[in-house]
């Protein structure tokens, strides 16, 4: 095993283009920002440069806000793991927002983990958008 100790960046961050995990290209960032808006389809989250770590196993891991599954019971963080390909590698983690859109709201962290130890997190506030939240609330103040 390595004795050297793995150093990891996170290169970009926010929104993205579609990831096809069928292919190697990683997503290309759109936008940089925390700020998510809450629309279908949209990409979101991090590209990671980890060096120093070939073989090892990189646990990753997205916590969602309360996002309840077809059941009503809120779905777990969904994570697993996978071995880091080389010393130099970049690694995506990320997700899209799904119908219903509104109960998406919320902090979305997502973190990356090598032998127990967070190397790498982001949090993501995820937002209706502007537009959606001025409709709400001319209806809400309706009394709808």
């Amino acid at each position: 095993m390595s004795k050297l100790k793995p150093d990891v960046t996170i290169i970009r961050s926010g929104i993205f283009t579609q990831w096809d995990e069928d292919n190697d290209d990683l997503p290309k960032l759109t936008k940089a920002t925390v700020h998510v808006p809450a629309e279908i389809d949209i990409e979101f989250g991090f590209i990671a440069q980890i060096r120093k770590a070939k073989n090892q196993v990189l646990r990753y891991c997205i916590y969602h806000p309360d996002i309840p599954d077809e059941n009503g019971d809120v779905r777990p963080p969904f994570d697993g793991e996978v071995y880091v390909k080389s010393n130099d590698w970049k690694f995506y983690i990320g997700d899209t927002i799904w119908a219903p859109e509104h109960n998406k709201v919320g902090k979305w962290r997502m973190t990356l983990e090598l032998k127990g130890k967070v190397i790498a997190e982001k949090t993501f506030k995820v937002h209706m958008n502007e537009e959606d939240d001025k409709i709400g609330a001319f209806w809400k103040r309706r009394g709808f």
